[in-house]
């Protein structure tokens, strides 16, 4: 398995097993609630467990613990301000601990702000970070402009310093700062609903946004391998298309399929460099017979297991 810069240098970490990946659950809903996406760590885990057990195994580290959310738009306008700050500071110190104990962090939320902390991570052991970012969305909304007030909307806006000068002083202190040519966008479908309320696109402005409408091809492999080490994989599972996964709070028309993405995801983790991995949106409340559930795990342990056999 070859998956990333060890901690403290710029090396690439190499011979990884399963039980270098350690298991971070990040119960977070920037909505302001502890349902909904914030249960799904506690769901995914026992799946996830299970299905590895019969074969190294990997290492849990529980749950990042977490202040409770106040469901109110602070300062910056967002909901939660508080709990995002201190959700940021300790995700950051979980990831950071992780890779210097020479581990792959897997981070499995929650929603998408966990993705700040563990730039924040690499920002701090590296100076500076990459990121390759599987999303439906471009998730790049002004905060005082979203409609919903989560900063699930505004994540890899604000970690490119977009809104820095609205934002509350805590805030703004605890993002990470990443370049816009550090960063490749795959997947995100939601141009029309920015360009109907006026909110401006990344394309042209992250070093790719990739609209896969089609078979995976060696673009991806080749996005992953231009950005700097160490970088982030993040995925967020509203990039499907709502018929292969339904458990998810904003469905949009079009999406990838399971076979796309699994594609895209092996590509990510077979090139050098990568640092960690988020897996975030599924909403448990929204799958009740856990057939969802089910497709992720499966969907992680494949990945997880294709890597290590690399």
């Amino acid at each position: 398995m070859v998956l990333g810069g060890a901690a403290g240098g710029g090396s690439i970490l190499s011979g990884m097993t399963l039980r270098d990946v350690e298991l971070i659950g990040v119960p977070t809903n920037s909505s302001g609630t502890v349902d909904g996406v914030a249960r799904a760590p506690a769901v995914l885990r026992r799946g996830l467990v299970a299905a590895l057990a019969g074969g190294a195994g990997l290492a849990d580290a529980g749950d990042v613990t977490l202040p409770f959310p106040r469901p109110w738009r602070g300062p910056s306008r967002l909901l939660a301000e508080d709990a995002l700050v201190a959700m940021i500071g300790r995700v950051c110190g979980a990831v950071r601990a992780a890779r210097r104990g020479g581990r792959f962090p897997l981070l499995v939320g929650g929603d998408c702000p966990v993705l700040l902390g563990a730039l924040a991570a690499l920002q701090a052991e590296a100076g500076r970070a990459g990121l390759l970012f599987v999303d439906g969305h471009e998730d790049a909304w002004p905060p005082g402009a979203s409609p919903t007030g989560e900063a699930a909307d505004c994540e890899l806006g604000l970690a490119l310093g977009l809104f820095d000068a609205d934002l509350d002083p805590r805030l703004r202190g605890a993002l990470p700062r990443i370049r816009t040519e550090d960063v490749v966008a795959i997947g995100p479908r939601d141009q029309n609903e920015l360009a109907a309320a006026g909110i401006a696109t990344l394309a042209g402005t992250v070093r790719a946004l990739v609209r896969p409408d089609g078979p995976v091809t060696a673009e991806y492999s080749a996005a992953a391998a231009s950005l700097p080490a160490p970088w982030w994989l993040h995925t967020d599972l509203d990039v499907l298309a709502t018929t292969e996964l339904a458990a998810v709070d904003y469905p949009q028309p079009g999406g990838l399929t399971w076979e796309q993405l699994s594609q895209i995801t092996a590509a990510a983790l077979a090139a050098s460099g990568c640092a960690g991995w988020s897996v975030c949106i599924y909403n448990p409340d929204l799958d009740p017979d856990r057939s969802g559930a089910a497709r992720i795990v499966s969907y992680l342990t494949e990945a997880i297991t294709t890597a290590d056999r690399r």
